[in-house]
């Protein structure tokens, strides 16, 4: 049976493998990771990575971003045309131009809205239709609707017990390593902390990658489905959260000042210094033991378990590893 993970709420699956895992003294969710066997992680291809340098911090320390591309078939479209702007060093030179409290850190051309100042496109960009921001089921994700929707489970498989609030008939999961959503006949991607998405002007324009954001706060659901996400920040998250806050309407910086400049914009195979980085595979049986406990913990210092938890709070683990 395939393994996979609800995201608003988990119900605790007593059973003799979680109890072997708590004895003698209660595990931590990171003590679950920590223990994961190497054939659980999973590698991620250094072309999917996207390296992203700041300019140095005021006492001259380096800031490196690396966004993880979602892959097919989520916004392919997008990601295509992010991959030419890279390609072409578009991003080079750009700033960080807008960044809201509990909100979105966001970078572009400056002057991406002025006639005659902004920085022109590369060739061959994409105009990707609204449609597109979900997408048709695959064959694995329908089973996996399947099994939860008529109430199947075993100790692999963690049941929902209310719904979303932001998905009235359908449910949120984590499915190769991805919070999504599924109604059954289509499926999204989730506003969750560090996702990264694509800034747009109103409706029904969707944007080009040009202008990309970051979730810094509670998770924005109700973007969902409005606009296109297109990957994750998996490493150097902590250089645009801890940004100064913008001072003008919705967080834009009000001078130029205030910004923070992007050096440059790389794919992960163009970085000689990169480590390779893994994720924990959500259809491992660690990962079914780390999301339980993150629903149930009960160690030395949680008392009472929560009995459920929202999939934006179960971030998939990843780490650094030797090339």
């Amino acid at each position: 049976m395939r393994r996979i993970i609800t995201g608003l709420a988990v119900t605790a699956l007593f059973t003799s493998y979680l109890a072997a895992a708590d004895a003698p003294k209660g595990r931590t969710p990171n003590d679950i990771v920590d223990a994961a066997p190497v054939a659980e992680w999973t590698r991620i291809a250094a072309s999917d990575l996207v390296v992203m340098d700041l300019a140095p911090d005021e006492k001259g320390r380096a800031r490196r971003a690396v966004i993880q591309l979602i892959p097919a078939p989520f916004s392919q479209g997008w990601v295509g045309n992010i991959r030419k702007f890279v390609a072409a060093r578009w991003f080079d030179g750009i700033a960080v131009v807008r960044v809201q409290d509990n909100y979105v850190v966001q970078w572009g051309d400056p002057d991406g809205e002025t006639p005659g100042k902004a920085k022109a496109l590369p060739a061959g960009m994409q105009t990707v239709p609204q449609r597109d921001y979900v997408r048709p089921v695959d064959q694995g994700l329908l089973h996996a609707f399947k099994q939860l929707n008529d109430g199947e489970a075993d100790r692999t498989v963690l049941s929902p017990t209310n719904p979303d609030a932001y998905l009235r008939n359908g449910f949120t999961l984590l499915y190769h390593g991805w919070p999504i959503a599924t109604d059954g006949q289509n499926a999204w991607p989730l506003h969750c902390y560090g996702m990264v998405g694509v800034g747009r002007n109103l409706s029904p324009d969707t944007g080009t990658g040009a202008e990309l954001y970051t979730v810094i706060g509670q998770a924005p659901r109700q973007l969902d489905r409005n606009i296109a996400l297109v990957g994750r920040v998996i490493s150097g998250m902590e250089h645009l959260s801890s940004l100064p806050r913008g001072t003008g309407p919705l967080g834009f910086y009000k001078t130029a000042e205030e910004r923070t400049p992007i050096i440059s914009v790389r794919t992960g195979d163009q970085v000689s210094d990169l480590p390779a980085y893994e994720y924990l595979s959500t259809e491992s049986a660690s990962f079914t033991a780390y999301a339980d406990k993150r629903a149930n913990r009960k160690d030395d210092f949680y008392i009472t378990p929560a009995g459920g938890v929202d999939v934006c709070n179960v971030p998939v683990p990843i780490r650094e590893v030797k090339r």
